[in-house]
Parts: structure tokens; C-alpha cells; sequence
């Protein structure tokens, strides 16, 4: 019982037998504390804590000594800590021996201190031990305090929600601050008492307070102050009066790397008797959950730290610097910090996912969950699928078109039901040791490997698979888990730091019968915020990269299931548009993860970061490919604005292809801007001119619908080169409809301000014209009708019966807008087309069934293998320029300075210009006269077409046409802008240009003539009177 004449402290101090209070005999603690050298600070705390009164006076020495001499604390807690704040951390220790004296409880140091600019955490440690209260701590001053962590680990700064359940499904914070608190943190090697064998963690916590140099402060572009190194012009002030000259001459050096890196600098440097001091630098943003991780990833090491900081620079970079010691000290440090160091660097590509839970509990290591999340991602992929079945049931079924999309639902529903990535994690979760022996298979081909790779290796590893599971799906499974292996020949899995994952593989995993055409090479990229690929189909390729957002988590569930076949038809789709340019068709898809929507450049850089690492020689990669390859990509969805710093990069990472490695750059970079010069809408616009002049149409008397709005390239472009009559605009503000038309004048300008359809003046619209905003409820329409969601509204208005019109140009919208399951809604009800003429604008907006399906019912229908080709041309010219021009030239004739443009980059926009009408005039005019003959339908004339150039194509440059140096150059001259040849001349273009390139171009530019000269069904020897023709 507590005296109730006497205060909770005075009944302490009147016990000083008191079970969690110093009873070391008062004289020892005052000859330590004489001794002790941070004598001076102690006696100032102390009058602090005398003056504020809030422990009994006859207490403050004891506990000040006791703290400073017998708790254990590292003396860099002492030297970079205030006093005042000292005295605050003897009070809270204090104030917890009070409440258990009080409360008659074990004594529990849970103590939170909170302010504006600081907070305090004081908590058990217990090394080595993942239900310690201090790893629950961490999390939570991750997600808070430096906001890089999740949010649902916010919830443990209230001490009675410490729990131990692993993460599953965490999220992370939406926009982390501009810049995290420091932090500094203490590990005490004594406990709270002699009776009491608690050891502390504190955690100490401020907001930086960064120096503001006239140069910095003056300065409105952030590139400036985030490529600043300087540590005294970035520094917080504290750290940069406080700390060590050695400390700051180890940061001043990883500062100096790691600003011109884009993933971590990760160093170790020994400390006192069997310690070391671990230093990891990187930007802040550029991963999540790095820090909790690392704790993670070294107690699982068996190591614990005795005291860390968390420094925040001005610049973005974020340090830390941990001081590390075996938790058994018979254990050599030495033996353990290279191995940490090195998994660092694993640890930031992906710190913390669903299967995290294997490695906390000790079942996997980090790089074998690690493999695991990998695997289990891409197995993912392949899985759901009935190609067997249902390519024999859709043969059976025949042309019945209702049946044919019965059995498309079906089977999309099957394979989802029966291969959810959930029941794939449930198989790896369910068998660690499968996983151990597939990782080392892996391990044994990459890394130092000297093995020759071989597609067949373990047979072995697919027996212990078939005798361990017990049922045929996770025999499928781990199956996948193999062919990974067995098809992968090189990764950066094993490279010394990284920013994503990156895997390339021979495609030969692919079936045949889903894949027809098989790829030249699969690449898969794994980050902390995405996974995507990116495939293609010749050597020689390029593409556009495209960022795939999820608006929910529906949408993303079905982004993700179809990642891969979206990917492979958009690179097939390129590669038969790519018919008449050198490049073959490539594609690569980066899918935001559902919890970092916001990330779209971060996951791109690591990207393309990524993709480097195998593209570029590297002596820590083992590579079972031996050939060199370069990638050629350009803009798609979410990444024009992401071009010019890719090719930077790739100059900074030393590829002497950086000034081709991206099109679609801006004009001071060189680049071609599709949207601009209007590239792909010239090519799309010449089917629409070819179709309506064999109708015998006048174009400004039909209607039109498109979707794609003024705000884009393709809307923009089609409002600003046409004639028509549009009557229709869907984008992403909302539906503009308008039968009378809408006014040419208003949608001109706002193709000119590349503005939304929303801005559209409404008082322009007729009496029954409209828009309806994605964000419109309940909205009433002028023939009465009520649109209750403005959003599904606009998604299926290209269904809706309201809209029809002579032509239909798609220019935006997702893939498959229009299938086999809705197809129907394309005619009226008396089954008459809605739209008689469409060229296909926008990317894969039909399936090929539903193609086929309205040419059968009489639609002219231009696909987009033919019709969308005008921006692949423009990009390839884009290329050749940059391989052709050195560095000197190319600044002096296609960059684009203080707005003055060029005289050679005019007349190459002009020659560009013509060569994309000229191909798209070329092939439809192949397509309309193979129609008329043969009657094949259009969409299948495209392929066919396409199929038989790059057919020849392969054949021309593996032929002796190829030795002939006459026709080569001739080849080369006809295929190459006439202002580049007047520039260059054509031997000096052949010197300096790859020769499989030039090959590509010589073989490209003499399949795509012959094949649109003499069709398709040429004969034998219209081949050798074609080149007889170009020889003589």
C-alpha cells in the first residue's frame, strides 16, 4: 500500500529497497561518476532535472549516475545527444519505474514522448528475437517518422497494439514527406537495475534543420540541389556541429557515389573489437520499408546493432549507418558482414512482400524468398491457361461466332479459378524445401558459374517435385518454377548492387499453341513497386514502353492475370507493323503494383536501370546468351515525358548506343515528337483518304466518331488533319456527342491547347448534344435517358446504340475494347453496322475474331498493324539519324537549341513525312487490289502481308544478295532520308551504322517493295526479275 501522505515519488524515494531501484551502494556510483568523462554533461542534467522537480531530489544523483555509468550506453549517445533531452530520457525511465511501483506490475518500458519537431521511444530490446517490442517500434518509426514504410504499422506507436503477425498485405504510405526525421538510436549493454535484467532501446527522433547557402536557397531547379554533394551545404546542422571527422569523411564519400547512382551505395567498415559499422546511402523514395528490412535481414545473420542513426540530407539522399556485433561473440564478424553488405543490395530491390513471412521465420533465406516472389510471379503468368482443350473444342465449334465467345468466357473464367496468384503463393508457402532445391539450380547456373547452359537439366529436381506435392496443380507449379530455370540465361540476380531484378529468357518456354509466333527474347523485370516485361521479336526491335495503372482492385487483379498476353500482342502487333522498317517488333509493359500507383517514374527508372545491367558488359553477370544486344524503345502509355532521361542514363551507365537506345525525345535531345509532327495520325489518316476515295466518298460530308480526345496525340492529331464530321469524342473527362456535329472551330482549339473534351464550350452543342463527365451521377440526357455513372458511361459509349456514323477511328482506349462478347452491340437492331468504315487507330481496341465478325457483315475495317504505323517509321528514321551522325554532328543537326530548329532537322522532318505516307499509300493499295482478287478479309491480308515480308525479309539477309556491294548500296540509298545521304553519303552511313542494322534496313526495304509490287501470289521468278530490275 502507498502512503496516501506522501506523493508516487516521494513513496518511492522513501523505499529505496524498491525492487526496479538502484541498490548499488551510493559511494561506488559516485567514484564511477568522478571518473566518468562525461562528468560535466551529467551534473547539468542533473540541475535540469532538480529544477523541474518532477523526481524527489534525494533520487536525481542515483539515477543520473546510474544511467550515465551502469545502463551502458555507446558514447555516441552522449556526444551527439543535448542534455536537455538526455534529462528527458532519465524522466520517462524514471516515470516507468513509477507506474510499475505503483501498479504493483513487472515493470514495462513502453514510453512515448511526442512533439512538433521530435519524439522519443524507450522500449525493450531483446537481440536476436523478432517478438521484441523494439522490431515492432522500427516498423512503426518507418512508416511515420521517415514515411517509407505502411501505413498499417502506424498503428504500433500506441504501445498496446504491438503485435507479432506478420505483414501480408501492407501499404504503404501514399506521398511520403519531402524529408524524413533523423534518427538516433541506443542499444544499452546494461540493465535498467542490478535486479532487473531489462536492456533498452531509445529512440530518438528530429526533424533535419539543413543549412541555406545563397546558392541553394536561390535556386528554383531541383536538379541543382539533388546532384549537391556537398555535406555542409546539405547537412542538418546538429549532425554537421556534432559528428566525427571520420564519420563525416565516410559520408562525404558515399555521398559522392551515390548521387550519380540511381540505386544504393552499401560499404562496411570494421569497428572497435569485432565489430563493423555498416553504411548504406540511396534516394529517398526509391524503395520502401529499407530500413525495417535491414533489421530484419541482419538479426536473421545473427547479428544486433548497438546503435544506428538515420541521417537525412537536403539533396533527397538518405543515410544510414548501423553499428553491428554477433549476438554470440565467439562468432568471427568478419565471417557475416560481406554476406549482409551483399544481400543489402537484394534487400532494397524488394524489401518486404507476401512472402516476407518465410524468411522472419527463419525458412528461407533473404535471396531464396527473394527467388521464391520471383518465381511465383512469373509461374503466375503461365499458368492459367486450357491451350490443349480449348484449341480442340474451338476447332469443333468451327465458325459459330456466338459459341466461339461462350468458350472464351469459359475458359478466361477456368483458368482464373483454377490458377489465382493466391493459390500459387498457397503452393510456395506450402513447400520451402521445393523452394530451396529450384533456388539452388538457380544458384548453380548464375552465379560464378562456369556450367554450360542446358534447357534439359533436372530431370532429377522434377522427380523430388512429382513424389513431394500431392496433387497435379502444384506439380504444375513447381514445374513452371523449373522451366524458369531451365530457360533463363542471365540475370543480375547476383550483380553487386541493382535496382530491379531483371531476367532474360530463350521464349522457348512458350507454347506454341497459345504463342504462334514465337519471340526473339523474353526479358521479365521484378521491383518494389512493379513487374512488367518486355519481349520482342527480332534482333533488331524497338518499341514503345507503357506504364499499366489500376484504377481498383478489380482492375488490377485483371491487369495482372493478363500481363504478359497483353505484353506478347502488342509486341506481336508491332512486329507486323514493323513490316517495312529495319526493326522488328518489341513491347514492354510496366504494371504498377496495386500499393504504388504513384510510382510510374520511379518504376520505370528501375526499369530501364535494370534492363541496362544486361545490356551492357558486366563482369558479375554470367551469360549464358554470348551475343551483345541493344534495345531500342520509345514512348507509349505514361512514358513520353520518361525518354530523355533514359537515354541520359544510358550514357551516364557508358552505352555507346545512348543516342538511339530512345525515340520520342524532346527537340533538344533530338528526338522526333510523334505528336508534334502529327507521325501516326499521317499514316492513319492515308487509309481513311485511300478508303473513302475507292468508295467515291467526300470526307467533309461524313460523320465520324473517335475516341481519344484533343488532349492527345492520336485525338489531337485526327481533329487537327481531317475534314469530317465528328460527331463524337470519348477521353478521359467524359463523352461529346453531338449528331448535328460537333463545332470544328471549338474542338480545333482545343486540339490546338490540347485541352480535355470537357472544356469544350457547351454552348456550341446542339439541342441534342452533350457531354457527360466521367464524375456525373444520375445525369440526364436530352432524349430523356439517365446515365447513372459518368465513368461506365464513357467506357462503353463506343457500344452505345446513340452513336452511329460513316467512319469510326479509334485513337485511345484499352486493348480488346471490342471482342467477341460484345461485338454484337457494333451493329443497330435491325442488324445494320453502326459504323460502315473503321481504321483502327489505338492498339489491339478489336480482337481479331471481332475484326473478322464485322468484315463478314460488311464493315471496311483497316486493323492497326496497317493503319498505325506512321510513328514506328518516324521512330526508326529517329534511330538511324542516331547511329548514323557522331556525337558532334548529331547536336549540330537534330537538337533543337533556344527554339531554333535546324535547317538539316526541317528537311528531315519533311523526308520523314513522306516516307510514312509512302509506306501506308504502298500497302493499302497491296491490301484493296488482294481483297478485290482473293476476297480475303482485310484484317487477315494484313498479317498474311506482313508474315510474307518478314519472311523474306530473314531470308534476303542470310542470301548472297546481301555480298552483292552495289545493290546493297543502292538498297541502303533508296531506304535512307535524301537529306542524311547528301549529308553522309552512303558508304560513310554503312560505316558507322551496326551492320545488322544495315542488314535489317537492306533486307526490310527489299521484301516490303517486292511483296507490295507483286502481291501476294507472285511467282517464282518475280523475285529474280525484281532484283534483276534494281541491279540493272
Amino acid at each position: 500500500m502507498l502512503n496516501q501522505n506522501l506523493t508516487i515519488s516521494q513513496e518511492i524515494a522513501a523505499q529505496p529497497k524498491t525492487q526496479y531501484f538502484t541498490k548499488e551502494d551510493g559511494d561506488t556510483l559516485v567514484v564511477l561518476m568522478e571518473e566518468n568523462q562525461y562528468k560535466e554533461q551529467a551534473n547539468e542534467v542533473k540541475v535540469l532535472l532538480k529544477s523541474e522537480r518532477l523526481i524527489e531530489n534525494s533520487r536525481v544523483d542515483a539515477e543520473v549516475d546510474w544511467f550515465y555509468c551502469k545502463l551502458g550506453l555507446d558514447s555516441n549517445y552522449f556526444d551527439s545527444t543535448p542534455a536537455v533531452v538526455i534529462a528527458r530520457h532519465i524522466l520517462s525511465l524514471y516515470a516507468a519505474k513509477m507506474v510499475s511501483h505503483a501498479t504493483g506490475a513487472k515493470l514495462e518500458v513502453q514510453l512515448h514522448s511526442k512533439t512538433e519537431g521530435s519524439a522519443t521511444f524507450i522500449t525493450p530490446s531483446n537481440p536476436g528475437k523478432r517478438d521484441s517490442p523494439a522490431m515492432m517500434i522500427e516498423h512503426a518509426i518507418e512508416s511515420h517518422y521517415f514515411g517509407e514504410g505502411y501505413h498499417e504499422d502506424e498503428q504500433l506507436l500506441n504501445p498496446t497494439q504491438f503485435s507479432t503477425t506478420p505483414f501480408l498485405s501492407p501499404k504503404p504510405a501514399a506521398a511520403p514527406p519531402p524529408h524524413g526525421f533523423r534518427l538516433a538510436c541506443y542499444r544499452t549493454t546494461g540493465t535498467v537495475s542490478n535486479s532487473s535484467p531489462v536492456h533498452l532501446r531509445l529512440y530518438y527522433l528530429t526533424k533535419p534543420v539543413f543549412p541555406h547557402t545563397d546558392a541553394l536557397s536561390a535556386s528554383k531547379n531541383d536538379a541543382l540541389l539533388a546532384n549537391e554533394t556537398d555535406l555542409y551545404k546539405i547537412g542538418d546542422l546538429s549532425f554537421l556541429e556534432k559528428s566525427s571527422d571520420v564519420t563525416k569523411k565516410i559520408y562525404q564519400e558515399v555521398m559522392d557515389e551515390v548521387v550519380g547512382k540511381l540505386g544504393p551505395v552499401i560499404k562496411h567498415y570494421p569497428y572497435q573489437v569485432n565489430g563493423a559499422r555498416l553504411v548504406i546511402a540511396y534516394r529517398r523514395g526509391s524503395t520502401h520499408s529499407y530500413w525495417s528490412a535491414i533489421g530484419e535481414l541482419y538479426h536473421y545473420h545473427q547479428m544486433y546493432a548497438t546503435h544506428k542513426y538515420v541521417e537525412q540530407f537536403a539533396n533527397g539522399i538518405t543515410i544510414y549507418s548501423i553499428y553491428l556485433r554477433p549476438l554470440h561473440p565467439d562468432v568471427d564478424i568478419n565471417t557475416k558482414i560481406s554476406k549482409i553488405a551483399e544481400q543489402a543490395s537484394l534487400v532494397y530491390v524488394l524489401p518486404r512482400t507476401s512472402l516476407t513471412s518465410l524468411f522472419l521465420t527463419h525458412q528461407l533465406s533473404f535471396p531464396e524468398v527473394t527467388y521464391a516472389y520471383v518465381c511465383w510471379k512469373f509461374a503466375y503468368q503461365f499458368l492459367n491457361r486450357y491451350a490443349t482443350e480449348y484449341s480442340a473444342l474451338a476447332a469443333a465449334i468451327g465458325d459459330d461466332s456466338t459459341k466461339q465467345s461462350m468458350l472464351a468466357q469459359l475458359k478466361t473464367r477456368l483458368s482464373k479459378d483454377t490458377f489465382t496468384e493466391g493459390r500459387v503463393r498457397d503452393a510456395v508457402v506450402q513447400y520451402p524445401e521445393l523452394i530451396k532445391v529450384l533456388y539452388q539450380d538457380f544458384e548453380k547456373y548464375h552465379f560464378n558459374s562456369t556450367l554450360k547452359y542446358d534447357v534439359q537439366h533436372g530431370t532429377e529436381i522434377l522427380q523430388q517435385i512429382k513424389k513431394t506435392v500431392n496433387n497435379e496443380l502444384d506439380s504444375q507449379i513447381f514445374s513452371a518454377i523449373l522451366s524458369f530455370n531451365r530457360h533463363l540465361l542471365k540475370t543480375n540476380f547476383y550483380k553487386q548492387t541493382k535496382t530491379a531484378l531483371v531476367f532474360r529468357f530463350d521464349p522457348g518456354f512458350l507454347s506454341t499453341k497459345e504463342y504462334t509466333s514465337t519471340p526473339f527474347a523474353v526479358f521479365f523485370v521484378v521491383g518494389s513497386e512493379f513487374r512488367g516485361f518486355h519481349i520482342r521479336f527480332r534482333n533488331i526491335a524497338r518499341g514503345g514502353i507503357r506504364i499499366i495503372r489500376s484504377q481498383n482492385s478489380t482492375q488490377y487483379d485483371h491487369n495482372s492475370s493478363s500481363l504478359f498476353d497483353e505484353n506478347y500482342n502488342l509486341a506481336n502487333t508491332q512486329q507486323s507493323k514493323n513490316k517495312d522498317i529495319p526493326e522488328g517488333g518489341s513491347k514492354g509493359t510496366i504494371l504498377l503494383s496495386a500499393d504504388h500507383q504513384g510510382k510510374a517514374e520511379v518504376a520505370f527508372r528501375k526499369y530501364i536501370d535494370s534492363l541496362l545491367d544486361l545490356l551492357l558488359p558486366n563482369s558479375e553477370i554470367v551469360d549464358h546468351f554470348g551475343k551483345d544486344e541493344i534495345l531500342f524503345l520509345g514512348p507509349d502509355e505514361g512514358t513520353a515525358d520518361f525518354m530523355n532521361w533514359a537515354s541520359e542514363h544510358a550514357k551516364t551507365r557508358g552505352a555507346h548506343f545512348w543516342k538511339a537506345f530512345t525515340t520520342g525525345k524532346s527537340l533538344s535531345r533530338g528526338g522526333i515528337p510523334h505528336d508534334l509532327y502529327g507521325m501516326t495520325t499521317r499514316s492513319i489518316h492515308q487509309y481513311v483518304l485511300g478508303i473513302l476515295s475507292k468508295l467515291g466518298l467526300d470526307e467533309s460530308k461524313c460523320t465520324k466518331f473517335q475516341t481519344g480526345g484533343p488532349d492527345g496525340d492520336l485525338g489531337s492529331n485526327e481533329i487537327k488533319i481531317s475534314k469530317d464530321k465528328t460527331i463524337g469524342i470519348v477521353d478521359g473527362s467524359g463523352v461529346l456527342f453531338d449528331p448535328e456535329g460537333l463545332d470544328r472551330e471549338e474542338i480545333l482549339r482545343l486540339a490546338g491547347k490540347r485541352q480535355m473534351a470537357r472544356y469544350f464550350e457547351k454552348s456550341k452543342l446542339s439541342a441534342q448534344g452533350f457531354f457527360v463527365d466521367v464524375q456525373d451521377t444520375d445525369f440526364k440526357l436530352p432524349n430523356g435517358d439517365i446515365v447513372e455513372s459518368g465513368l461506365i458511361f464513357r467506357n462503353n459509349f463506343h457500344l452505345n446504340p446513340l452513336c452511329t456514323a460513316n467512319i469510326f477511328v479509334p485513337c485511345g482506349g484499352r486493348p480488346e475494347s471490342v471482342q467477341l462478347t460484345n461485338v454484337d452491340k457494333m451493329f443497330t437492331n435491325s442488324g445494320e453496322l453502326r459504323f460502315p468504315i473503321i481504321v483502327e487507330g489505338a492498339n489491339l481496341f478489336f480482337t481479331q475474331k471481332a475484326r473478322l465478325m464485322l468484315e463478314e457483315k460488311g464493315a471496311v475495317i483497316f486493323k492497326d498493324a496497317s493503319a498505325n504505323k506512321g510513328g514506328v517509321t518516324s521512330s526508326s528514321l529517329e534511330v538511324l539519324a542516331a547511329l548514323a551522325l557522331s556525337d558532334e554532328e548529331f547536336d549540330q543537326h537534330m537538337c533543337v537549341k533556344d527554339n531554333v530548329v535546324p535547317e538539316f532537322y526541317e528537311a528531315y522532318i519533311k523526308d520523314v513525312h513522306y516516307a510514312i505516307e509512302n509506306n501506308a499509300r504502298l500497302e493499302f493499295e497491296c491490301i484493296w487490289a488482294e481483297h478485290e482478287i482473293s476476297k480475303t478479309s482485310r484484317c487477315i491480308l494484313t498479317d498474311l502481308i506482313s508474315n510474307k515480308i518478314n519472311s523474306l525479309n530473314d531470308s534476303i539477309q542470310t542470301s548472297p544478295l546481301w555480298d552483292n556491294i552495289e545493290l546493297r548500296r543502292k538498297i541502303v540509298s533508296a531506304a535512307c532520308p535524301k537529306v542524311l545521304l547528301n549529308l553522309l553519303g552512303v558508304d560513310k552511313i554503312m560505316e558507322r551504322v551496326p551492320v545488322p542494322y544495315v542488314k535489317a534496313i537492306f533486307g526490310a526495304y527489299l521484301a516490303s517493295r517486292f511483296v507490295y509490287q507483286y502481291g501476294l501470289s507472285s511467282p517464282e521468278f518475280a523475285f529474280y526479275s525484281f532484283i534483276s530490275n534494281l541491279t540493272n
